[in-house]
């Protein structure tokens, strides 16, 4: 067994996205190190249209923590830090929401999550920052590549060269 994990996140804000999303990558430096992020996306909410639109990106980040410590430990210690208040409505506004969508190569459940996030097959949101990261990344249940995936779906909104999530070396390369 790796004396490490490789954890794909998945983060997204509409509140005050363009200091959230780079504090929480910051945050989460400290919890392991930083192997890649993605280009930044603005979409439009879904499930509550009544609100601003999101920024979203992906993150790979290579920890020492279980994916439950992780999620339990780590990812709620961020989200609390940048002010994430839970209410009953699953898609009102956040400040910060980070969800672990691939774990390593496993296959996992952790309370009601279920790990790889089956949003990965929906949401190009998630899927499209995802295949930046790792585009080569065989989904554990489809047999899938991120990059077939995400091939499959259509992104409606926009990239975000402006938000700069962390150092430029950690960004994806361009494809040409």
């Amino acid at each position: 067994m790796p004396d490490f994990n490789l954890a794909y996140l998945s983060l997204g804000s509409n509140i005050e996205p363009e200091r959230n999303l780079p504090a929480a990558v910051a945050l989460l430096a400290q919890f392991g190190r930083v192997r890649a992020v993605s280009n930044v996306y603005e979409t439009a909410p879904v499930g509550f249209p009544d609100q601003s639109d999101y920024l979203n990106a992906a993150v790979l980040l290579e920890t020492t923590f279980s994916a439950r410590a992780l999620r339990e430990e780590a990812i709620t210690q961020i989200e609390a830090a940048l002010g994430r208040v839970r209410t009953e409505n699953k898609n009102a506004p956040r400040t910060i929401d980070i969800d672990i969508m691939l774990f390593n190569r496993d296959v996992l459940q952790i309370g009601k999550r279920h790990i790889p996030d089956s949003e990965i097959l929906e949401r190009p949101f998630v899927a499209i920052p995802l295949a930046e990261i790792a585009p080569d990344y065989v989904h554990p249940e489809t047999g899938q590549t991120l990059k077939e995936i995400a091939q499959q779906l259509s992104l409606r909104g926009k990239s975000r060269t402006d938000v700069m999530l962390w150092p430029p070396a950690l960004r994806p390369l361009e494809h040409t």
